[in-house]
């Protein structure tokens, strides 16, 4: 752990001195889940803010700031005071000066500082800098990585084994939710869609719809910060002909996203191989209808495929693409190595549509027919 942190502090100190700094304040829950190597600091999730924040000083000294009522558990539970300096101060003062972190971070790193998210008006806010730093994985959050996805898979095949006749959406999310916390992990994002509403809606926020014949399941499982996504399609009995089509389709374009997601690449020049491969498989007008996913990590995603999207793909990134088409969806979270792409999100369960583009196979997802 020690190394992934000195690692990571080590990036920070480079974009301090190049930007002539003398600290940044991490107070955003995923920023801070990124330092100090999967701690929590968030209380309130509907808050992009934690309750704990990191300094990290262009000397490359670490600083844990929290007020008397965060600081006791965050040294038993959840970071090192070998790793961070614990700086403590009273509810009372931090609740009196709506600049008091920002003030406390200049004093302790003695010059120009900056946060995360924006604390203070007058306060530099380069959350979108330190992205930059979180996109190529350390091998220990790749470690991280490959067990969460293998678990969140797991999870979802839990659930399918535990449908029954006239289960509703919400009692569907509610499965997912409980069996990825018996996991350790948090779902972030839970959509499920029966029958109609997966045509109708791309984000379909589980209702009282009772199970019918088609169940689409999606989850964002987050762990130690790290968040993987994935999508899956289950019918009771023999599929529909046309959402077999419509999957392959769409799991074509996965694999060629998956297949051009190379160091260098540019969001636009995905975006133009989503589009390709749309038109190729007949579906040319379904890009315009969702955006494909994008590079994954401590948030959902980072960036998304996008015509002016100019970001560019590192080594060891994570990504997440979810091609869809009106009733079907594919989406795995993937990793870019050196080797090519490694798919963390497997599953034995559900069957796998297989692709060979240039000479390497790419499998995504497909249809799983049940009895209930």
């Amino acid at each position: 752990m020690s190394r992934e942190i000195e690692e990571k502090t080590e990036r920070l100190v480079e974009m301090l001195e190049r930007e002539k700094l003398s600290g940044v304040l991490l107070n955003g829950q995923h920023n801070f889940a990124w330092i100090t190597g999967g701690a929590n600091n968030g209380i309130d999730r509907s808050r992009e803010n934690g309750a704990a924040s990191v300094l990290v000083t262009n000397k490359g000294r670490r600083y844990l700031l929290a007020n008397n009522i965060e600081m006791p558990r965050m040294l038993a539970e959840e970071v090192s005071s070998a790793l961070f300096e614990p700086f403590e101060f009273a509810w009372k003062d931090e609740k009196a000066s709506g600049t008091f972190l920002t003030d406390a971070t200049a004093k302790i790193s003695g010059g120009k500082v900056a946060t995360d998210l924006v604390l203070n008006p007058t306060v530099r806010a380069i959350d979108g800098l330190i992205a930059e730093f979180r996109h190529s994985l350390t091998e220990e959050e790749i470690v991280r990585y490959r067990v969460l996805g293998k678990d969140a898979a797991a999870a979802i095949d839990g659930v399918v084994d535990r449908l029954r006749p006239r289960m509703t959406e919400l009692a569907i999310a509610g499965m997912m939710r409980h069996e990825l916390a018996g996991r350790l992990i948090e779902s972030v994002v839970t959509l499920v869609a029966i029958d109609d509403r997966i045509s109708r809606f791309r984000h379909p926020v589980p209702t009282r719809k009772g199970l019918g014949k088609t169940i689409l399941f999606v989850t964002c499982a987050k762990r130690t910060g790290l968040i993987a996504s994935l999508s899956r399609i289950v019918t009771l009995g023999e599929p529909p002909a046309e959402l077999l089509e419509k999957t392959e389709a769409a799991a074509f374009v996965n694999a060629k996203l998956l297949a051009a997601t190379r160091p260098g690449a540019t969001g636009a020049d995905l975006y133009l191989v989503a589009k390709n491969a749309y038109e190729a498989v007949g579906f040319p007008g379904q890009i315009d209808k969702h955006h494909q996913g994008g590079a994954a990590g401590y948030r959902t995603r980072d960036w998304v495929a996008h015509p002016r999207g100019g970001d560019i793909v590192k080594r060891n990134q994570a990504f997440a693409w979810n091609p869809s088409i009106t009733g079907t969806k594919v989406e795995q979270t993937v990793i870019v190595t050196d080797d090519g792409i490694e798919t963390l999100t497997t599953s034995s369960k559900f069957p796998a549509l297989t692709h060979r583009i240039d000479g390497r196979e790419f499998r995504s997802p497909g249809v799983l027919s049940i009895q209930v």
